[in-house]
């Protein structure tokens, strides 16, 4: 009988957790499906965006780290005119490219967010890690904006912190 109660109470238990994509409507785009139509862009405005992320930061001393989720957000806050990304790289503390995102330029429509997400357990960043996108529209009275968002929680410790792009010249 015992059992049975148990066995009672884990499916209980398990049906009260939903899928956890499920609780999230609008589904992040595949940057795959965000293939730019435009291949020239001389006639656009061009700039480059620097973002800092980390992917974990030190405390109490240099050998003792919180490993990070980041966030790196892309938002297109023009109501108007699409965005498009021709470069995004991801760099480590010591300057040297991990990753490049933008194989082909992609759009971003007009009020839309494109992410990219750096885990926890992804130590190739360092504690100096960086985005440099570079970036094109036609009109840039309303410029995008690139902001990340760091998260950890380890027992009932919690922290994150954002950070805001800054241009390049």
């Amino acid at each position: 009988m015992k059992k049975i109660i148990l066995l009672i109470g884990v499916f209980m238990m398990l049906g009260c957790f939903e899928k956890e994509t499920a609780k999230y409507p609008s589904k992040q785009p595949s940057w795959e499906t965000k293939k730019a139509d435009v291949e020239d862009f001389s006639a656009f405005a061009k700039a480059k965006t620097y973002l800092p992320v980390y992917s974990h930061i030190y405390h109490v001393h240099d050998e003792r780290a919180f490993d990070l989720t980041a966030t790196a957000s892309i938002r297109n806050i023009s109501p108007t005119e699409p965005l498009y990304i021709t470069q995004a790289d991801y760099y480590n503390t010591t300057g040297e490219i991990v990753r490049s995102y933008a194989k082909d330029p992609i759009v971003v429509n007009p009020m839309e967010t494109l992410e990219i997400i750096i885990r926890e357990k992804d130590y190739e960043g360092g504690s100096g890690a960086n985005f440099l996108f570079e970036w094109a529209m036609k009109n840039t009275d309303n410029p995008p904006l690139f902001e990340a968002v760091m998260i950890s929680t380890y027992g009932s410790q919690g922290l994150s912190f954002t950070t805001r792009g800054v241009p390049v010249q």
